[in-house]
């Protein structure tokens, strides 16, 4: 069973979620109202955007055990892992822990989904 505060991989999923959505900057300054621009620059993943920051810093800021448990976690979701190899996903993910969690775990394009999956192979959701 997993130990990690679900709040907290809920937490990771919004803001990956939010992090996904970003695309390319096609217009640097739209010079106009951004209500009028329906608002599209928000979804815009300008250099100076804090999102990835911020998620990197949440991550880093977990503890060993759970930077571990979110790692399986996230192989759970992909499918490398069933809920039943739970404990050898943990242990690999052990293994093969460092520093990088954060990093590691932001380079995966469908972070948000895999993290729900996994939340979800234990019968958690973040839906209210």
């Amino acid at each position: 069973m997993i130990t990690i505060d679900p709040d907290k991989v809920c937490h990771i999923i919004v803001k990956a979620r939010a992090f996904d959505a970003k695309e390319e900057v096609v217009e640097e300054d739209y010079a106009s109202n951004p209500a009028d621009e329906d608002m599209r620059e928000v979804l815009q993943d300008y250099p100076d955007d804090p999102t990835y920051d911020e998620l990197r810093e949440f991550i880093a800021a977990l503890n060993e055990d759970e930077q571990i448990e979110l790692v399986a976690l996230t192989w759970l979701g992909r499918g490398s892992f069933t809920a039943e190899e739970w404990e050898e996903a943990k242990a690999e993910a052990s293994r093969a822990h460092n520093d990088r969690t954060a990093e590691y775990l932001l380079g995966m394009p469908l972070l948000a989904d895999y993290l729900a999956e996994g939340l979800a192979a234990f019968g958690v959701s973040c839906e209210e």
